[in-house]
């Protein structure tokens, strides 16, 4: 069998010929000491990169985006992944100036309103992009000022669009590797924001929480179709809310205010015959019947293995639900190479057992993981898949 056919029989509940893999992401530190050579592959470092590219020239950036690709693609083969990932944050745009080797920055029309990109290489991270002028906490009124803008614009422009840029890597992979392995592509997200000021709102002003979760499928009715007519058929949404005390809010807001909203973005996915996947690390068990049985979603990656998300539990609990993961990035990165073989045997065979996993990192390996730990799950997958 393929790679996409691996995933195509996962997600529909059949035997395949191996346990299929997939290996969410890998930082450039990671990648590189995989590959040998610099890999461009990442998520701050290659917003970085790019954005030098981008000061560098036209043609710079044509070689930034060749050998982002042609790395990806080497990290997703090394990795034996039957599902690939190409989309990673990309940089804004040229930056107007470069101040040093490692911080740009960006102007536009006044010398009040820039911002700067700084990254700093220890950790591969960039400094979230800011204005001039220090900002200040949005109020309620901040709030609905700006949800009343975003909801006149959809009213104008009410038409569907391809939410991808047109050098979007992830459309180059479905035209050349679309036969190869399934290709992931973000849509169909649906959440609360984490800011202080949206958990407040929950409280305060549950109107306000209400008509931004409204926007998300306003979202869904414009990009999701285009994304499937394009050749999508996995797409990966959710977002982050939960620790491992639990969700950031209660499970009745879940209910009342995310759930309804997700079930039409599922029924918007599922209308043009393709999966809703949702991630958020954390311990989700709260919320868990509406989420994985309720809502309707197809998949859940990310899943949290510290934070009790079991693969055996959910499998158990949920058995129409495809799950992405099993091994943790933590167990990389600070475990012994036997409790890495350990976690990802474990993994292998509830997967053989039970069906419906594809196995794999739920997280990013984080540089200064161990390459040897890597390297003995990426033996044990190969050896018992």
């Amino acid at each position: 069998m393929t790679g996409k056919e691996r995933v195509e029989a996962a997600f529909q509940g059949i035997p395949s010929d191996r346990v299929p893999v997939y290996q969410l992401s890998a930082s450039s530190w990671v990648a590189s000491e995989l590959l040998g050579r610099e890999a461009y592959v990442g998520f701050g470092i290659q917003q970085w990169r790019e954005a030098a590219a981008l000061w560098d020239g036209p043609d710079a950036h044509a070689e930034f985006l060749e050998r982002t690709f042609q790395d990806t693609l080497a990290i997703n083969r090394h990795y034996g992944n039957d599902l690939y990932r190409f989309v990673y944050p990309r940089a804004p745009g040229k930056p107007t100036r470069k101040v040093d080797e490692h911080t740009y920055l960006y102007e536009s029309g006044s010398e009040e309103n820039w911002r700067v990109l700084r990254y700093d290489p220890s950790q591969e991270h960039i400094d979230v992009m800011f204005d001039h002028k220090p900002r200040r906490r949005p109020t309620f009124e901040d709030l609905e000022r700006s949800l009343e803008a975003s909801e006149k614009a959809y009213e104008k422009n009410p038409e569907e669009r391809l939410p991808l840029r047109d050098d979007d890597l992830s459309l180059r992979a479905l035209r050349e590797l679309g036969n190869e392995a399934a290709i992931r592509i973000g849509g169909g997200s649906c959440g609360i924001g984490r800011e202080e000021w949206w958990l407040e709102a929950v409280a305060l002003r549950p109107d306000l929480v209400a008509r931004s979760l409204d926007l998300q499928v306003a979202s869904a009715r414009q990009t999701v179709g285009p994304l499937v007519d394009a050749g999508f058929r996995y797409l990966f949404g959710g977002g982050d809310f939960a620790g491992y005390q639990g969700p950031f809010y209660s499970p009745k807001t879940f209910h009342d205010l995310v759930l309804p909203r997700l079930q039409e973005i599922t029924n918007i996915v599922h209308q043009k015959n393709a999966y809703s996947l949702f991630a958020s690390d954390g311990d989700l068990w709260s919320v868990a019947d509406d989420l994985f049985g309720a809502s309707g979603v197809d998949g859940f990656y990310e899943i949290d293995r510290r934070a009790g998300m079991d693969l055996r539990r959910l499998r158990e609990h949920f058995p129409d639900l495809t799950l992405l993961g099993g091994i943790s990035s933590h167990t990389l990165h600070v475990g012994s190479s036997e409790e890495v073989i350990a976690e990802t045997l474990t993994s292998i065979e509830v997967a053989k057992e039970l069906g419906r996993i594809i196995v794999g990192v739920t997280n990013l390996p984080v540089p200064g993981t161990p390459v040897s730990n890597i390297e003995a799950m990426l033996r044990t997958v190969e050896d018992n898949r």
